[in-house]
């Protein structure tokens, strides 16, 4: 299993955050806004835990989703 992170920048808007942890995730608003605040916090925050493949597919769409949007928002994944 991996862990899905997403990584804080100073530029990425929180509330486009949120947007991604809703759409990509299926979070509600308290459950995205309390990752967002992590990842503000802290540096990053676990989006989730999911096999390889699933993973890997969370990661390329949120990055894809972020840089069509114009920011750097990354998003990685780690084993767990």
């Amino acid at each position: 299993m991996f862990k899905v992170v997403l990584l804080n920048d100073d530029y990425t808007p929180m509330e486009f955050v949120i947007t991604v942890l809703q759409r990509f995730f299926s979070l509600d608003t308290e459950q995205a806004t309390r990752i967002m605040l992590k990842v503000h916090n802290e540096g990053r925050g676990v989006c989730g835990i999911f096999p390889r493949d699933i993973a890997a597919t969370k990661v390329e769409q949120v990055s894809a989703f972020a840089r069509q949007h114009q920011h750097p928002l990354a998003c990685v994944m780690e084993e767990n």
